[in-house]
């Protein structure tokens, strides 16, 4: 019987600070050339940036190595293996960054093939199977409370030890000896009508009642995903944590419509040349990693979240936590197999839909997607998120770029940020409609006007001027030189009441950027996704991956970087930076004149540019990231605007 598998997966930080689960879907190839998949959720363990690095970089390791080795005879030892690399991983990150020390993750991984799932398992997340009203789960309980049950199961039941929570581990991946792997020998066969979950030990506050019953009440795995995060919001279980969860919804697949009938030979005057066979391109790889910002007094100690995927097969996907923010919008996952997507960057929901016996063509458009390094001799070629969209051309433009540079002076006495002449002109917003990244979409025209900008992100000691004035607390800088880094841990309300000082202090109206002032600025008026063209370039900003010899875990100086052709620095990286507008899922009904969209999540205000604990693909101008206005992030900043 062939098997249709249609997937999605969401997060969200529960009451935590920080995010520390990380979850990735990856694309397959079976030997049989029908597809596959590979899902691996990681639960971190050693307080919000360790436990973010380490959840990550087991997804990486795991997923690089699952990747390179399928398909296989022998997918019980791959897994095996798999794990293995992944402790491995941690270990030399720990032996190299002993700050890190007691950081490890719990981790789910299983592979879908031929309507099978293989599974390994180490700790207390979660695999369930959901088969009418039953709820099954899978995989062994590595908690203390699950080592009792087995016992008992066993016939050999032991009475708890004094002091001993039930939740306590037994097995972890932390870089030390694995006490326990659960990887059986044997897969277990799906049926159609199966939910098949994947998911960290947030879901605990759950009855296994409860998610028979939110599965049943829906229709889509995102639908899924959705009501039993949403239930694990509502019951307000106090200290809630984070919960990730991946659904799979196991269909028959239709069979194939009969190829119509050859017409009668004597309606052939001739051989009629073969018809050419119609291929589905292949899905591309898909990498939605979120940013992993993270706080700590002691310094930064930064999630890590980028994701190392090889493109196996048709793609590759990858969702990773890490701020704290509410899951970005996702499109109807009504698709029949995975394409485009990463990286809710930010909590970002995907869907995925796969089938065993057909290529892919499409599925979820929110989830971002990255394709595989290309090798050296193929660096020009442009990205799968590229490829549609025409020359990198610049906007037209009224003017050139204001050769000069101006700083109005304070009333308070000293001068304001350095800034810079923009010139007016239009320019297309957005990704083009075969981007995967819905909240990019639809791509559309925006004429702007002439403004200022500030040439460089703010930094601590101009933003301390206004602060001091005001009276507003002055931002921990974490013992970075205020002079010369850009300011961070600003709330959009701190940045939006330092234009108003601004603009009392000079005369000169300031204000935060609009998205689209932002995106002309940023992009130099360009078409193609980085500033300077279409590829991923190393050093040209401070990111994770962009092969800078600056700190991943903090971010750099500014003006580190050559400029954008309108004079900016760092617009990729660094610090992202907040805008004016709220949030708003997509374009659709965004103004063309490049004024601030009113409506809107104002809950939620927008952060442009990517940071220093972003993926490269991630900094692009086009990229879109929404956080909560009235809290601070150790990764979003300041950049101004003043009219003329």
């Amino acid at each position: 019987m062939a098997l249709n598998f249609e997937l999605s997966g969401a997060q969200i930080d529960g009451a935590r600070e920080y995010q520390e689960d990380a979850f990735l879907i990856t694309n397959l190839t079976d030997k049989n050339g029908n597809p596959a998949a590979l899902i691996i959720v990681a639960d971190g363990m050693g307080g919000h940036a360790a436990g973010n690095v380490a959840s990550n970089m087991a997804v990486q390791a795991f997923n690089k190595f699952v990747s390179s080795n399928y398909p296989s005879d022998d997918l019980p030892d791959v897994l095996q293996e798999a794990v293995l690399r992944a402790n491995k991983a941690i270990k030399d990150t720990v032996t190299e960054t002993p700050a890190l020390q007691g950081m490890g993750c719990t981790m789910v991984a299983g592979i879908l093939e031929a309507g099978k799932i293989y599974w390994a398992s180490v700790g207390d997340s979660h695999l369930y199977v959901i088969r009418g009203s039953e709820l099954m789960k899978k995989n062994a309980d590595h908690s203390y409370g699950g080592f009792l049950a087995r016992m008992k199961a066993a016939g050999t039941p032991m009475e708890p030890e004094p002091g001993l929570a039930p939740n306590m581990l037994m097995s972890a991946v932390t870089g030390e000896d694995i006490n326990e792997i659960d990887v059986p020998t044997e897969p277990f066969d799906l049926l159609p009508g199966d939910r098949v979950l994947l998911c960290s030990d947030g879901m605990d506050t759950l009855s296994d009642g409860k998610i028979i019953q939110y599965s049943a009440w829906s229709d889509s795995p995102k639908e899924c995903g959705d009501a039993l995060l949403q239930a694990v919001t509502d019951a307000k279980k106090p200290k809630q944590d984070n919960t990730t969860v991946v659904v799979v919804k196991v269909v028959e697949k239709a069979a194939a419509a009969a190829p119509p009938p050859p017409p009668p030979p004597a309606q052939v005057a001739a051989p009629a040349p073969a018809p050419q066979a119609a291929v589905a391109a292949p899905a591309a790889a898909s990498v939605p990693v979120q940013e992993v910002p993270e706080k700590s007094k002691s310094g930064i100690i930064l999630g890590i979240a980028a994701a190392v995927i090889l493109a196996v097969g048709v793609g590759a996907f990858v969702v990773m936590g890490g701020k704290k923010s509410a899951p970005a919008p996702v499109a109807d996952d009504s698709a029949s197999i995975i394409e485009d997507v990463v990286e809710t960057e930010s909590g970002t929901d995907e869907s995925v839909a796969m089938d065993e016996e057909t290529t892919g063509t499409e599925t979820e458009a929110s989830m971002e997607e990255e394709t595989a390094s290309p090798p050296a001799d193929e660096s020009a070629a442009p990205t799968a998120d590229t490829a549609a969209a025409p020359s990198a051309v610049p906007a037209t433009t009224d003017a050139a770029p204001a050769a000069g540079e101006f700083q109005d002076t304070l009333k308070a006495g000293g001068a304001g940020p350095t800034m810079v002449w923009i010139p007016a002109g239009t320019f297309e917003m957005g990704s083009p409609g075969s981007s995967r990244n819905a909240e990019e979409r639809p791509r559309h025209s925006v004429k702007v006007g002439k403004f200022a900008m500030s040439k460089y992100e703010i930094t601590f000691a101009e933003y301390e001027k206004f602060a001091a004035a005001a009276g507003r607390k002055i931002p921990d800088n974490l013992y970075l030189d205020k002079a010369t880094f850009p300011v961070f841990f600003v709330t959009w309300d701190d940045a939006f009441y330092y234009t108003k000082w601004l603009t009392e202090q000079t005369g000169h109206k300031y204000r935060l950027p609009s998205e689209s002032e932002w995106e002309y600025a940023a992009g130099a008026g360009k078409t193609s996704p980085f500033w300077w063209g279409f590829n991923e370039e190393p050093n040209r900003g401070h990111c994770f991956g962009c092969g800078t010899s600056f700190d991943p875990r903090k971010p750099t100086k500014i003006g580190s970087f050559g400029a954008n052709p309108f004079g900016l620095h760092d617009t990729s990286g660094n610090i992202a930076e907040w805008v004016v507008d709220c949030w708003h899922d997509t374009y659709n009904g965004a103004p063309t004149d490049a004024g601030t969209w009113e409506g809107g999540d104002c809950v939620y205000r927008i952060a442009r540019g990517g940071a220093y604990s972003s993926p490269p693909h991630s900094i692009r101008h086009g990229k879109r990231d929404r956080y909560k206005s009235d809290q601070t992030y150790d990764h979003i900043g300041i950049r101004l605007v003043r009219e003329e």
